[in-house]
């Protein structure tokens, strides 16, 4: 029997935090200018496409410590201890600015999108469809139009399986997939293979926790009709050359989707360099709120979409006789859509590519560094994988400890960590473990956490 996901026990008091830029008492975020109110411009994450859009040129100047202002859950306490938030790989906390959006929206201008003639449904389209632009933006797709909004990844692969899969799969075709993939990006696919009666077919790991590039270039054939690969591995960190991954898909004539989940908010992306024909992510793994994620579908192939689900807003016309469904990405989006998480997933966008990206990834990397040097000191601690290429995600099992007890034990001292099987099980069975516990770090992360990490798990492990 697996050992269940589960997250560290939180219960502790919200103490006020100091006071912010754009506050009005300590922790308290003020509610932002809205359409309608005084005074009358919107918030950045409410204003149209042409200016909502435009994300930010100039970086500005980052460091570990003033993002943690924006952050007000930071300064809270769990059992009496200041809050150390290691569980970013299952997701990630939220800026003040992700919150002042979405009590704008609610607060002044809450309106259904698209089908309104109004003001407050002009203004939600423009700021629905400026969210639209932004991720395009931040993937560096050629246009808004290659981009769908879902609700996460999860959504995303299998809208994928099911429009691109039903059409384009049948009987002994291949669907590539690594050992090293999330469980939404291997049960889509077993699915949908059962109804074409293709087939999935695992691509082994190598001991340090790469894709084995000599495998997955011998099982790649003339049947290969996808592949698909995480941009970055939710529990060993791996991060695969999936460029190179993908020019050798393509020269069979292989569809690739990149489960980029656990990798936008570590380094920043370009779908265009990396020549995928799919890229998915979630927005709350992205400092954005629950419910919202895009998916990248490349231009030449998003027309030839057929719909995945029927309904309001994915249509031109409709009577008993023919249905005509609206262009892409409409089409993809049936019912209304979570119009305040793509407010929320555009004010995220808009803070984090306000920073300086290649210090946010060096910091990472040497907070990475740090973090594998002082896991070393804890005595019966083995840590997971070995990928040279890797983001901040430490997953570790403690000599004599179930990896539940280690995550209850942190969670006494304030510190958030995973413990399971990180929807993930493949992952750990090439390592004989059907469960272990995770710290993964995030760009508010310091030294000084990592240290209260050791210290804790150095002294659960002096009490047995």
């Amino acid at each position: 029997m697996t050992t269940p996901d589960v997250t560290a026990r939180s219960t502790g008091s919200v103490v006020p935090a100091p006071p912010m830029p754009g506050t009005d008492s300590p922790g308290v975020p003020r509610t932002p200018s809205v359409p309608g109110l005084t005074p009358p411009a919107p918030p950045s994450a409410m204003r149209p496409p042409d200016t909502a859009a435009a994300l930010p040129r100039q970086p500005v100047a980052f460091t570990a410590e003033s993002v943690r202002h924006d952050f007000p859950i930071l300064h809270r306490t769990v059992n009496g201890h200041p809050l150390v938030w290691l569980d970013n790989a299952a997701t990630t906390q939220k800026p003040r600015q992700v919150i002042e959006a979405l009590a704008a929206y609610y607060g002044a201008a809450n309106s259904n999108i698209h089908r309104g003639a109004h003001t407050m449904a002009r203004e939600a389209t423009e700021a629905y469809e400026a969210g639209r632009a932004a991720v395009a933006d931040f993937l560096g797709a050629s246009s808004p139009d290659s981009i769908v909004f879902v609700r996460g990844t999860t959504e995303a692969v299998n809208l994928v399986a099911q429009s691109w899969g039903r059409a384009n799969l049948g009987p002994g075709d291949d669907i590539l997939v690594p050992v090293l993939e999330h469980h939404s990006d291997i049960v889509p696919w077993q699915m949908i293979a059962r109804e074409t009666r293709a087939r999935v077919v695992p691509v082994p790991l190598t001991p340090d926790g790469e894709i084995d590039q000599h495998a997955y270039a011998d099982l790649l054939s003339s049947r290969t009709q996808l592949v698909a690969i995480s941009h970055a591995s939710n529990v060993l960190g791996t991060v695969p050359p999936v460029k190179e991954m993908t020019a050798l898909a393509h020269r069979y004539g292989a569809r690739v989707l990149v489960d980029g989940a656990q990798a936008v908010a570590h380094f920043p992306v370009d779908v265009q360099d990396l020549d995928a024909d799919f890229y998915a992510f979630s927005g709350h793994k992205l400092f954005a709120p629950t419910g919202i994620g895009a998916l990248y579908v490349r231009p030449d192939l998003v027309s030839g979409l057929a719909p995945w689900q029927g309904g309001g807003n994915m249509i031109e016309s409709v009577d008993f006789g023919h249905t005509t469904f609206a262009p892409a990405p409409h089409r993809m989006e049936a019912g209304t859509g979570h119009i305040s998480g793509v407010i929320g997933l555009l004010a995220a966008l808009n803070w984090l590519t306000a920073l300086d990206r290649e210090a946010v990834a060096s910091y990472e990397e040497d907070l990475m560094a740090y973090a594998l040097q002082a896991l070393a000191t804890v005595p019966g601690l083995d840590l997971i994988g070995s990928a040279p290429d890797r983001i901040a995600v430490l997953t570790f099992t403690l000599a004599g400890q179930d990896p539940t007890t280690v995550a209850d034990w942190l969670d006494h001292d304030g510190i958030a960590v995973r413990a399971g099987h990180h929807c993930a099980q493949p992952s750990l069975a090439h390592y004989g473990l059907t469960s272990a516990a995770r710290a993964s770090l995030a760009l508010y992360n310091t030294s000084d956490e990592v240290d209260q990490l050791v210290a804790s798990l150095r002294r659960l492990q002096q009490t047995t």
